[in-house]
C-alpha cells in the first residue's frame, strides 16, 4: 500500500487533556513534514494556525477570513473573536 497524500483531520483534539492534545498537534506536524498534505479541521484556533501553510475562518458556514498562518495571527478580527487577544 502507497502512503497517503492526504490526512483529513475533524476536532482531533477534542476532549482531550491539554498535553494529550499537544502530543496530537506534534504528530500532525510530523506526517505533514514527511510529505502528507493536511488538512485540518480544529476550533483550537492557536494551534491549527501553528501547524498550517494555509488557513481559513468559517463564520455561519462563510469563509470569512483566508490566509497564510502570519497573516491570520496578525488579523485583529480574528484575535478578538478567537484568541481573546
Amino acid at each position: 500500500m502507497a502512503p497517503p497524500a492526504l490526512l483529513i483531520l475533524h476536532e482531533p483534539t477534542l476532549g482531550l487533556a491539554p498535553i494529550v492534545g499537544q502530543e496530537m498537534f506534534d504528530t500532525v506536524r510530523n506526517i505533514n513534514r514527511e510529505g502528507t498534505t493536511v488538512l485540518l479541521v480544529e476550533q483550537n484556533v492557536q494551534f491549527a494556525l501553528e501547524l498550517a501553510h494555509r488557513g481559513f475562518v468559517l463564520e455561519n458556514g462563510q469563509v470569512t477570513l483566508k490566509g497564510t498562518h502570519t497573516e491570520l495571527l496578525q488579523d485583529e478580527h480574528l484575535k478578538k473573536a478567537y484568541l481573546g487577544i
